[in-house]
Parts: structure tokens; C-alpha cells; sequence
């Protein structure tokens, strides 16, 4: 399943402190919650919708409720949580691994159907909505290649591309570099 959470940040003084906090423990210590399987965040290149996004890969549901996520990866925001707004979480039906996008590509979201992402060339995943807050119901991620960059400059109404902030990590990402230490 694919797990998003998106969100905007408030307070510009600790921003970047708050970013390093997300990409440097938070996310490898839920890639170390069993059941988790990728993890990358992102930032929002567009208008119109939250700043931050982080897409995971899990099991399912069950993953968020256990103790393990509690003690490792949920609910270690106290900190920064009255900076935190226009919070979102989902659950979407599989579509396999999220694809892991690289340092030199966009990824696109689309809730207004898959034809707008099918005309820029690209191949869209569909995703439903079937956990937390179930909106948008459906959705469609596609990864927008490097050199295709310029289509950001017109795009149409409804797409958001979102630029890397990390790279994938994994569940093999984690085991290869514990077992290099």
C-alpha cells in the first residue's frame, strides 16, 4: 500500500531544522519499522497544495497501529507540531512499490483522472484511497524524467509536481548499511 503524508511548514526561523529532523531520522527510522518498504519526501514545485510529501511503501494499515511505528516513527512531531499545517494523511490500494525518483526527475500527482498524465507522455499509476482520511478518493502518481522539465512551465490545472528532497530509502538500503558498520 502506499502510505502519503503531506503538509505545510509555518515557521520559517526552524524550517530547515525541522526539514533536516524529517530527512535524516524520521524517515530512516520508519524504513526501520518492520513493515515499512520505501520511503522518499518530496517538495512541492507547484501551487495549490501542501509544500512537503513523503511517500511510503508498507504492508498495510495494521503497520500504523502497531507499537513498533508508535515507538520509532509515529508521533515524534511534538516539537514541531504547532508549525505543522495543512496536514494530510492517506492510504492507497497497492500499486507495488512506489516508484523511487531520482535527484534528476519530478514526480506528478493527479487526483482529476490519469488523461492529463497520459497526454504529457508519461505512464500514471492509479491509486484509491482506502484508509485515513480517504481524499482524494482516487489518485494518480507518475514520474516525470529529468529532461522533461519543461512541461512543469505549463502544466495542466490539477497536476502537482513535486521535486526530490531525498532519495528512496528501503527496507535493503537499511540492512546494507547496518551490516557495513
Amino acid at each position: 500500500m502506499i502510505y502519503t503524508v503531506e503538509c505545510s511548514f509555518a515557521d520559517p526561523r526552524s524550517e530547515a531544522e525541522w526539514n533536516d529532523f524529517y530527512s535524516l531520522e524520521k524517515l530512516p527510522a520508519l524504513i526501520s519499522v518492520t513493515g515499512f518498504r520505501t520511503s522518499q519526501r518530496f517538495k512541492a514545485l507547484s501551487d495549490g497544495c501542501p509544500v512537503y510529501l513523503a511517500v511510503h511503501t508498507m504492508d498495510g494499515l495494521d503497520v500504523l497501529t502497531g507499537e513498533e511505528y508508535r515507538q520509532k516513527g509515529g508521533g515524534n512531531f511534538a516539537r514541531w507540531q504547532p508549525h505543522i499545517t495543512d496536514w494530510h494523511r492517506n492510504l492507497y490500494s497497492d500499486i507495488g512499490l512506489a516508484p523511487a525518483v531520482h535527484a534528476d526527475e519530478l514526480l506528478a500527482l493527479c487526483a482529476s483522472g490519469p488523461e492529463a498524465l497520459t497526454r504529457m507522455g508519461l505512464a500514471p499509476l492509479a491509486m484509491r484511497a482506502v484508509a485515513l482520511e480517504k481524499s482524494p478518493e482516487h489518485r494518480w502518481l507518475a514520474k516525470l524524467p529529468g529532461r522533461n522539465a519543461r512541461i512543469a512551465e505549463s502544466l495542466p490545472e490539477g497536476i502537482h509536481l513535486y521535486a526530490p528532497m531525498t532519495r528512496q530509502l528501503t527496507t535493503a538500503n537499511v540492512v546494507s548499511t547496518e551490516e557495513e558498520k
